[in-house]
């Protein structure tokens, strides 16, 4: 099994194990995504752009975490595959942001 499924297997038994599934539809989980990414960029909040790199790693671990598995809960619950639809969004990105116009500048594909 590939390592990814092994975690979202683990995430579904985390939660089913706590009688959450009836919490978990797309709208909450959507929302607890939001929410924890939120507490992920408060962890550079007020920070010099020098200092941005300088960061609690074990709060950066936490938060990022609960990003992911919110994500693949999402994910799961649409049947999506993420690799999958991760490689379809980099083949994409790839198409708007060709290499020769878009190395070195962070304007948008609309931009270039």
């Amino acid at each position: 099994m590939e390592a990814y499924k092994e975690i979202i297997q683990r995430l579904i038994q985390f939660r089913n194990e706590r009688d959450w599934e009836q919490f978990h539809d797309s709208k909450n989980l959507a929302l607890a995504l939001f929410l924890e990414a939120a507490e992920l960029n408060e962890l550079f909040l007020w920070k010099k752009e020098s200092e941005s790199d300088d960061v609690d790693m074990n709060r950066l671990r936490e938060e990022l975490a609960d990003v992911l598995a919110y994500a693949f809960l999402l994910a799961e619950k649409h049947n999506l595959d993420i690799l999958e639809i991760m490689r379809e969004k980099i083949k994409r990105n790839a198409q708007k942001y060709p290499v020769e116009k878009a190395r070195g500048t962070a304007k948008k594909y609309t931009e270039l």
